[in-house]
């Protein structure tokens, strides 16, 4: 069978068309910018602020797929709702975008639900898609609940594109999935990893980056209603992604950069003083990065709270840092979880099931804990390879909740989404 090509006018004119659209996405004119949305969580009762509280317990409950990549956000009536993929495999087709609720009453994380699949996206979308990914949740100031995730219909994750769902009942009903138009270049390559920021009037800063022809960060600028208005760079080349945003004030911010090049080894910083229209150029910062993603929340102090692997090589530790506005000054707070081995090695099978038992005791609370001989069970085919069995907390992500309490979530082992959450007499206390 011959197939008929375009013939050299046609072609002419869907490159004119593509220069067109093209001229007009990055020509049109730059809107005006609303400031930042800062919140100011209630101040605790003075009983309770002297109080430390530091608790972890596991949000996910499922024994056999992988997980990852997890976000959280606080809702109204003092519970959370975690976010995050789970599959075979990272990249599956039978990836889904699940989710689960903190009750604030019992401690205790709750079932799992499914809130997206690659059938319910395509379905929507209209658009045939492969495997999803990086799921984000957040509450806007207007009380709707947003998730964002990655989907990618061809190639892989530099194929990706970003849908969105919301909900106006804090996530009992959600609208369909719908694609965000990202590019003029057939909607490729957006990603999204860290928190969203919200702005005065409503409008919603998401941090994005790319993959396609270089590894770059952007900052995507959407109305109060989850179109795109605008976006903005705020890396170039090939060595920084998974921007995560920390408003400092109404004009001031900081975004940090996971680092994916092989200068520095380092966390890449960059500032914006006007509500992130503009970016300065990246530069490292002392902490190391293993080409890892990061997280950072803002203190009352106009400091910043960071989770990171702060290692050169591997993903094997996770430590809580604080740095001043200026990031100059890094202290270690606490390492959240590491291997028992300072390089990372892996360890026999038996060894393993003894250290990680008792590490999945502390954190599975009265639900997870029947969980345990099931899961032990399970580690040759989740975790273990003929080398061995090695230690994995990575993908942190950041929130400080309306009463005040830090919240953290993380992949933890690749077989449990991790919550650890913590207040300001703790976090005091580690200082002193």
């Amino acid at each position: 069978m011959r197939i008929k090509l375009p013939s050299i006018p046609a072609i002419g004119v869907y490159l004119a068309l593509a220069c067109l659209f093209a001229g007009a996405w990055f020509t049109h004119p730059a809107p005006k910018h609303s400031s930042f949305a800062l919140i100011s969580p209630a101040l605790p009762e003075a009983d309770e602020a002297a109080k430390p509280i530091y608790t972890s317990r596991f949000a996910s409950s499922g024994l056999v797929d992988f997980v990852h990549s997890s976000a959280v956000t606080a809702l109204p009536d003092g519970s959370l709702m975690a976010v995050w993929f789970a599959g075979t495999r990272e990249g599956a087709a039978d990836v889904q975008v699940r989710s689960a609720r903190f009750n604030v009453s019992t401690g205790e994380w709750g079932e799992e639900q499914v809130m997206a699949t690659r059938e319910s996206t395509q379905q929507s979308t209209r658009k045939y898609i492969r495997k999803l990914g990086n799921p984000v949740v957040a509450l806007a100031p207007d009380n709707r609940l947003w998730l964002f995730y990655v989907s990618v219909s061809m190639g892989g994750w530099a194929g990706s594109a970003v849908n969105v769902m919301v909900s106006d009942d804090f996530g009992v009903n959600w609208s369909v999935p719908r694609q965000l138009i990202t590019s003029p270049f057939l909607n490729i390559s957006t990603l999204v990893r860290s928190a969203p920021v919200f702005h005065v009037d409503g409008s919603i800063g998401l941090p994005v980056y790319h993959e396609f022809l270089g590894k770059f960060a952007e900052y995507l600028y959407l109305s109060a209603d989850g179109e795109v208005i605008d976006k903005y760079r705020i890396s170039h080349g090939n060595n920084s992604l998974q921007p995560a945003v920390v408003p400092l004030d109404g004009q001031r911010g900081i975004a940090m950069l996971r680092y994916a090049g092989d200068t520095h080894h380092r966390v890449l910083a960059s500032r914006t003083e006007d509500a992130g229209q503009t970016w300065s150029e990246p530069y490292p910062l002392d902490p190391s990065n293993p080409n890892s993603s990061l997280a950072a929340v803002a203190t009352p102090e106009h400091g910043l709270l960071v989770a990171l692997n702060d290692l050169q090589e591997g993903r094997f530790k996770l430590s809580l840092y604080l740095t001043d506005a200026k990031m100059d000054d890094w202290r270690l707070v606490h390492d959240l979880d590491k291997s028992p081995d300072p390089e990372g090695d892996p360890f026999s099978p038996l060894a393993y099931k003894e250290i990680i038992g008792k590490e999945f005791r502390d954190s599975s609370g009265e639900l997870r804990q029947p969980l345990e001989a099931q899961f032990l069970d399970n580690l040759d085919k989740r975790v273990c390879k003929s080398e061995g069995c090695e230690f994995e907390y990575e993908y942190p992500y950041f929130i400080r909740s309306p009463d005040g309490m830090y919240h953290l979530v993380y992949t933890w082992n690749n077989t449990f989404i991790k919550h650890v959450s913590f207040n300001e007499a703790w976090l005091s206390e580690r200082l002193k």
